[in-house]
């Protein structure tokens, strides 16, 4: 019961997080500029409304939890090569880098109990 509490907690952060994102987004929208990262905010975003809503049942939303853990790897990954390919943006991306990592991290490590299969019964059919 713990353990599924501290998840909670880690998909309403991560979720609000990632929610946040619609302010980078929306600002640059309204006032267009230099092509940014505008469409990976958006998807932040998007994962970030699905977060708060697995955070009510984690269970129910496994596979959700394993794509925010390892797409938070991936973009980790992409994040700290371009860092030594940009001298310029090497700090905020390895900053980036590391916040994300923490982030897969924590959602590795407190999996979502599975939930029990249910066959259906011939009646119910």
């Amino acid at each position: 019961m713990i353990r599924e509490r501290a998840l909670q907690v880690v998909l309403v952060l991560v979720g609000l997080l990632f929610v946040a994102a619609i302010y980078p987004v929306a600002t640059d929208l309204w006032h267009p500029g230099p092509p940014d990262d505008t469409m990976m905010m958006s998807l932040y975003f998007t994962l970030g409304v699905f977060l708060l809503v697995a955070a009510r049942k984690p269970s129910a939303h496994r596979s959700l939890i394993a794509f925010a853990a390892w797409s938070s790897f991936a973009h980790a990954v992409v994040m700290t090569i371009l860092g030594f390919h940009i001298p310029s943006e090497k700090v905020g991306f390895l900053i980036g880098s590391a916040v994300l990592v923490v982030i897969g991290v924590a959602l590795l490590a407190l999996p979502p109990a599975k939930q029990p299969f249910e066959h259906a019964s011939a009646a119910g059919a």
